[in-house]
């Protein structure tokens, strides 16, 4: 819509210069006269706005107010009976507000059209109460607007919109729809317990600082689209189905509350509306911060019922869990990611400690963070990848969930990719939690504590088949070496002959002394007893025996490794089937 269409036909001419301007003032005349009410005389504006009363129609389109002149019109308006100035339909299409724009409290009895007006000073409009139809399309507000408590009876149209520094919606009222189509917030805005009753979109909307909606009550199925630096959803009350649809946003859902299914997904492209693109210029234009990525970064669900939850192609890697109920039942969809171990390898004491990659909670992060004594970032400092990285608080334990708490999570978690048939994804999760577990001393025995240590260190928890094999070679390795060296004999078994001799069967056996070890450590180690060792072991792979002659000590040594190195073999194959499996 063209706000220039709907200014007066007969602008007031005031100023007009054939050299530069020839139009002059554009403001629409005044009743019986030939200028604007900014170019009235003294006189004949006092006649005007004594003429005025309480819900009249105003039409001052494209006028020049200051400060004093729109107090002196509001003054004239002003009914006794509520203490408030009451307009009728107020025209103020094109209008020009210098100084402060004090509307609180004001009543608009009929259709309030600022279209295409421009407030240079602050807007005020807490309180005001709009019967009609509130239009602001195209209006450009440069310091800030407050619309605190404001009553939108009608539909309110903010299409186009654009508002230079913070734009307050706390407490406002929307009872029928509110368009907020390409609307501009170069701040901040704030919808903070704003109650949406008739909104079914909200937006696309483009803010260079964050779209707060704490406390916010959206009764009908809504749609949210934003693009914005952050999203602050914090006890954000949903009564029906709703789909957030974010571009580059932070986003926090804390104790938001979900009546319905509802969706936070990241929009891969601009916002089109009416087959228009939205600018994002505040978000990516020159002088701008460079934005790291456009998928929507989920930083917290505590508190939320997540049986109602989608997160779809969402940025997890710092997002907070714990407090959340029905967590098993979330669902997460598309290209999740979740926060990578650290890198490369640490010193622990004396030795060095390598970390698996594995995909990590927050929480995790968090804790280990703590306990391993890293100092809290520093704002704006990005965390290194090569360690774990500390809490938002990191001021204790009391602000740090614990292992038991962590494993709780990683198990709900767990059963929410194995409910959607992702066993991979799963499997990380299985790793998280028994890590957790073995780190708890409270909630976990010692005894547990130490099985899930060989656990971890024979096949990380039945999940990494490198490990698993590895511990395979090394003890085929082990029971080679020990059987060349004490379990096979030196010495051949005597021969025993049976036949038949005038009819009767004889047989001839000589003694048979036990399988003893001669000779030297170098004499053991040749290629022939290499060959039987490696034949025994490979037997006990599979879980059979050698048939070879053994000692004592052989027979042991292979009885051990059938027991063992099968189990290698078979944690070796429990870890590649969980990461094949569909």
């Amino acid at each position: 819509m063209s706000t220039s269409l709907l200014l007066s036909p007969q602008p007031c001419g005031h100023g007009a210069d054939p050299a530069g301007d020839s139009v002059g003032c554009r403001g629409s005349h005044v009743p019986g006269h030939t200028v604007c009410l900014a170019h009235l005389t003294d006189t004949a504006r006092t006649d005007y706005l004594t003429g005025l009363a309480p819900g009249a129609v105003i039409d001052h389109r494209g006028t020049p107010f200051t400060q004093d002149l729109l107090e002196d019109l509001l003054h004239a308006l002003h009914d006794p009976s509520t203490g408030k100035a009451r307009l009728g339909r107020a025209l103020f299409i094109g209008a020009q507000f210098f100084g402060e724009a004090n509307f609180i409290g004001v009543q608009f009895s009929g259709n309030a059209q600022f279209d295409g007006a421009q407030f240079f000073g602050d807007a005020r409009f807490s309180r005001a109460q709009f019967s009609g139809e509130a239009s602001f399309v195209e209006a450009q507000f440069s310091r800030r607007a407050s619309f605190v408590e404001a009553q939108f009876s009608n539909d309110a149209r903010f299409t186009g919109t654009r508002f230079s520094a913070s734009a307050v919606f706390v407490e406002a009222q929307f009872s029928r729809d509110a368009w907020f189509v390409g609307t501009n917030f170069s701040w901040e805005a704030r919808f903070d317990r704003a109650h949406f009753e008739g909104v079914s979109d909200f937006g696309p909307l483009v803010c260079a600082g964050q779209v707060v909606l704490s406390g916010a009550v959206f009764v009908l199925p809504v749609t949210l689209e934003i693009a914005a630096t952050a999203v602050v959803c914090e006890r954000t009350r949903w009564e029906s189905t709703a789909t957030v649809r974010v571009r580059y946003a932070t986003v926090d859902l804390s104790h938001a509350v979900l009546t319905a299914p509802s969706a936070v997904i990241t929009h891969t492209t601009p916002f089109t509306s009416v087959g228009r693109t939205i600018g994002e210029d505040l978000l990516t234009g020159p002088g701008t911060p460079p934005c790291n990525s456009d998928r929507a970064r989920v930083v917290s669900v505590q508190g939320v019922d997540a049986a109602h939850l989608v997160l779809i192609d969402t940025d997890l890697t710092d997002c907070l869990f714990s407090g959340a109920f029905h967590l098993d039942q979330i669902r997460l969809e598309g290209r999740t990611t979740f926060a990578p171990a650290p890198t490369g390898w640490h010193r622990r004491g004396m030795r060095p400690v390598g970390f698996t990659r594995r995909r990590v909670l927050a929480e995790e992060h968090h804790w280990r963070a703590y306990t391993a004594g890293q100092p809290a970032l520093s704002a704006g400092e990005d965390p290194r990848p090569h360690l774990w990285r500390p809490g938002p608080h990191h001021t204790g334990p009391a602000r740090t969930p614990g292992p038991e708490e962590v494993a709780a999570l990683y198990r709900q978690l767990r059963k929410a990719f194995e409910d959607g048939k992702n066993e991979p994804g799963a499997a990380d999760f299985y790793y998280g939690e028994c890590e957790m577990r073995r780190h708890d001393p409270t909630g976990t025995t010692k005894g547990e504590r130490r099985l899930l240590w060989w656990y971890w260190l024979l096949s990380g928890y039945g999940l990494r088949a490198w490990r698993a094999f590895s511990c395979l070679l090394a003890a085929m390795s082990l029971t080679v070496l020990f059987l060349m060296s004490f379990g096979l004999p030196t010495n051949a078994p005597d021969s025993a002959t049976t036949g038949t001799l005038n009819g009767s069967k004889i047989s001839l056996n000589t003694s048979t002394p036990a399988p003893a070890l001669d000779g030297e450590w170098l004499q053991r180690m040749t290629w022939a007893r290499a060959e039987k060792a490696t034949r025994v072991a490979v037997n006990s792979v599979v879980f059979r025996s050698s048939g070879q002659n053994l000692t004592t000590v052989g027979t042991y040594i292979e009885m051990i490794s059938r027991l063992l190195e099968p189990t290698l073999l078979a944690l070796g194959v429990l870890a590649i089937r969980s990461r094949i499996k569909r």
